[in-house]
């Protein structure tokens, strides 16, 4: 049986080899018809820690890795852009001095 690949977005890296993933999606109310906004929260193992905060991620199911961890990062599908410019900005202002 083929295992269940999503896509989330990283909003807890503090953990080493550990990433808390947001997945995020959209479910109409039984009764009132408004759509809803859900999320469901997975922890997934990140071997060599490339993650961060706000990186959009595809998770892969896999077996329990600890109490909470049910889920391995299989790539990084968009880097965080906020955090890609403060590095930069860091980096040329280390230079520049």
């Amino acid at each position: 049986m083929p295992r269940r690949i999503l896509v989330g977005v990283v909003t807890g890296d503090k953990a080493s080899k550990t990433r808390r993933v947001e997945i995020e999606r959209l479910v109409r109310h039984s009764r009132y018809t408004k759509i809803i906004r859900k999320t469901t929260v997975c922890h997934a193992h990140d071997e060599n820690n490339e993650s961060s905060i706000g990186d959009v991620v595809e998770i892969e199911e896999s077996r329990p890795l600890s109490k909470l961890k049910r889920w391995k990062l299989v790539k990084v599908v968009q880097k965080n852009k906020a955090a890609v410019v403060s590095v930069s900005e860091d980096l040329t202002s280390e230079v520049g001095s």
